[in-house]
Formats: C-alpha cells, sequence, structure tokens
C-alpha cells in the first residue's frame, strides 16, 4: 500500500524518465514494467552481475552506490523528475538514499519501506510517497486464499476493488433490479463472460454463472459478497 506524504510535490510529466535505485525483486518488477508502459528507465545496483543482466532490459543500467552523493551526481541523478528506492531490507540505506535523492532536488521520490516506523522516518526526510510492498503483498494474499476472490485491490479504508465468480444473487436480472449496493455494499464495475472482452457494467447488464465480475466496495463489504459464492 503507498502512502503520499502531506507534502505535495510539483506536477512532473507523465512521461517523465524514472531512477530506480535497487535490483531486487520490487525494483527489478517496477523497472521492467516501466520499460513495458515504454517510460525511459535508468536501473543503479551495486552488484555488477544484475546490472550485467538488466544492460540490454532498460534504457540505461549503471553499477554505483546510490548511498554516495557524489555517485549520484556522476550518473546525472540531479535530471530525473522521478525517483524508485527500492532498496527496503536496509533501512539505513535507503534513509541515506532518499536523502541523496532530496538534496539533489528531485520532486517526486517513492520509496519502499518495511515498517510504519520505517515509513515514517523515510517521509520525514522528504519522500513523496511511502510503499508498503510487503504488507500490500500479505493483504492481497490474505483475500485470495479463501478461493473466492480472483484478484484484490485495495485503495484505501473505503474503496477495494475485487475479481470474482458472481455469487448467485447478482446472476441471472438486471443489475439496476437486484439492489445490491443496498443490500451488500459493493458495486458491479464490470464484467467478462466466456470469451469475450471485458466491458464495463451498465444497469441493464445480466451477469451469468459462468461469468467473471468486477466489484467495488469497502474490503469488509467485498469479502462478505465474495462469500455468498461459495
Amino acid at each position: 500500500m503507498a502512502r503520499q506524504s502531506p507534502s505535495h510535490p510539483r506536477r512532473v510529466p507523465v512521461d517523465a524518465p524514472v531512477l530506480v535505485i535497487g535490483l531486487g525483486r520490487f525494483g527489478s518488477a517496477a523497472a521492467s514494467k516501466l520499460e513495458q508502459l515504454g517510460r525511459e528507465v535508468l536501473v543503479i545496483d551495486t552488484d555488477p552481475l544484475l546490472v550485467q543482466k538488466w544492460a540490454d532490459k532498460v534504457t540505461h543500467a549503471v553499477q554505483a552506490d546510490a548511498r554516495d552523493l557524489d555517485a549520484l551526481k556522476q550518473i546525472g541523478g540531479r535530471d530525473f523528475s522521478v525517483a524508485i528506492v527500492a532498496v527496503g531490507a536496509s533501512l539505513e540505506g535507503s534513509v541515506v538514499i532518499t536523502a541523496n535523492l532530496v538534496d539533489l532536488g528531485i520532486p517526486q521520490i517513492w520509496a519502499k519501506a518495511m515498517s510504519p516506523s520505517h515509513g515514517t522516518i523515510l517521509e520525514r526526510i522528504g519522500a513523496n510517497h511511502v510503499i508498503y510492498a510487503e504488507a500490500e503483498a500479505g493483504d492481497r494474499l490474505a483475500h485470495l486464499v479463501s478461493g473466492q476472490v480472483l484478484d484484490f485491490i485495495e485503495f484505501d479504508d473505503e474503496l477495494s476493488v475485487a475479481k470474482l465468480r458472481p455469487p448467485l444473487v447478482a446472476q441471472g436480472a438486471e443489475i439496476q433490479t437486484l439492489g445490491l449496493r443496498r443490500k451488500y455494499g459493493v458495486t458491479i464495475v464490470g464484467v467478462r463472460s466466456p470469451a469475450a472482452p471485458f466491458v464495463y457494467a451498465s444497469s441493464d447488464t445480466v451477469v451469468g454463472p459462468e461469468d467473471f465480475i468486477v466489484v467495488a466496495g469497502t474490503a469488509a463489504d467485498v469479502d462478505a459478497f465474495a462469500r455468498l459464492a461459495r
């Protein structure tokens, strides 16, 4: 789960190059997806083997120690407006790196935290967004292990979105007649039928027993609704 700090960084272009520091699982996944999205990516890691592995996968890959402010300057770190600190296992390392990025004047800094106290420190030194990757993954897994929810994203206390098989109460009639929001606190926002593309639900959409549905509501309401499919 990502939490934004009270400070509001200035807007940056949606296609701005991204500096990714750390090529562990989290950093690698972020760099790979950014590259797929067409973003220019510079990845940094102290491990020469990892850097060599990623040299052909992203725009630039450099072996450097981001804890060294001069090293960041030498690779052009201050030219970036977006940076991701994916070094979470070492609290000291992530704090020093984040502080260096703040010193370089990078306006949008995303930093991975391993605990709430770690995240608080990162926010206080200037991280605009703190990401609790392990906590988010664990929370998502807890929703998935029931077998009813096929995918789950929790945005905040008031909004979660899940993909699931439709309970009987959601099938066989136009959505507007079912009263799902009133009865269960959820809204069907999309439907995918077998061998058909995803479509946004409308008031006259009818859900079949073989369909997948995407529903929105609080985490508690979504979980309770999913349990009706058992």
